[in-house]
């Protein structure tokens, strides 16, 4: 049974679910992601992904679409990550103060400070900040992660 009569809908509707990389039941995807048909080639698909002309009625992916921003590269620790190291270089008498203290004076929960202090140990930048403590952290890290 054709598909609009299955589900109600119209030749248009089936046309745009195929030039938005949707197969029919019956077509097999190609390259360009249409369904697939007698005389079609992917020589459509070299040109979109190149830049070049799209099909009329088609939406290139750079219409519309600011450029994206390149990152640069960082040269130092945020104020948050160098207070997580400080934290981290102080004595504590018990895991409930040190907690209290994440909270009070960071304004974390301990969980996010811990995922932040994990992501630190891995940053070079912090190592380059205070590689005594990080080092002593990594140590820690990797001994517990033999227990495991």
């Amino acid at each position: 049974m054709p598909r609009d009569q299955q589900t109600g809908e119209t030749g248009e509707e089936e046309t745009r679910d195929q030039e938005s990389g949707e197969a029919g039941e019956t077509g097999e995807a190609t390259e360009t992601g249409r369904a697939g048909g007698p005389g079609e080639t992917g020589s459509t698909a070299a040109q979109d992904e190149t830049g070049g002309p799209a099909a009329p009625g088609e939406a290139t992916p750079a219409e519309g679409a600011a450029p994206a921003p390149r990152a640069t590269p960082r040269t130092e620790l945020s104020a948050r990550e160098r207070d997580v190291l400080a934290m981290e270089r102080r004595g504590w008498p018990t895991p409930g103060a040190k907690e209290r203290a994440v909270r009070e004076e960071l304004g974390l929960a301990p969980v996010r400070y811990y995922q932040l202090l994990n992501a630190l140990l891995d940053d070079r930048l912090a190592l380059e900040h205070d590689p005594v403590t990080v080092n002593r952290l990594r140590r820690i890290r990797a001994t517990r992660r033999t227990e495991r």
